[in-house]
């Protein structure tokens, strides 16, 4: 992926973290709402687990873009990137926690787990280039290939 591409993907989805960790921290603050305190246990549970779910999935991802934006600056090697730049491991939501939750609610945890798939799928073909480039044989093979393409 040309890296001036993958600089603006990595922007636009830091942009996109960053509003869904603000609507997520407004829905979860359970401290804000005294009417929570009157809802009944199992969704008050089911909020606490999902809150819990998406904040660190959010924040995950927010990790593993504040990464890629360090690369790019110039902060990180590509080793270090490589090393510890991994996307934390998703745990999607509980289909019995979700059953209980409002609409908006639900809304909001699915596009968090849509934007971890999309920073995973991004992730995992970063690493598939950076594994086909680093492996001699097929680089050697793509030096041969392009020696002969001209002729």
């Amino acid at each position: 992926m040309d890296r001036s591409i993958h600089e603006q993907v990595v922007e636009d989805l830091y942009t996109e973290a960053l509003e869904l960790a603000d609507e997520a921290r407004a829905v979860f603050d359970l401290r804000d709402e005294a009417g929570r305190d009157k809802a009944p246990d199992q969704l008050r549970i089911a909020m606490s687990i999902e809150g819990l779910r998406t904040t660190t999935r959010v924040m995950h991802i927010l990790a593993w873009l504040l990464n890629q934006r360090a690369y790019h600056a110039g902060e990180l090697t590509r080793l270090q990137l490589l090393r510890h730049g991994t996307l934390g491991e998703e745990r999607l939501s509980d289909p019995d926690n979700m059953a209980i939750l409002e609409l908006p609610t639900r809304a909001l945890i699915r596009d968090t787990e849509r934007l971890h798939a999309r920073v995973k799928r991004l992730d995992e073909e970063l690493r598939h280039i950076e594994h086909r480039s680093s492996d001699p044989v097929r680089s050697m093979q793509g030096r041969i290939a392009q020696a002969f393409a001209g002729r």
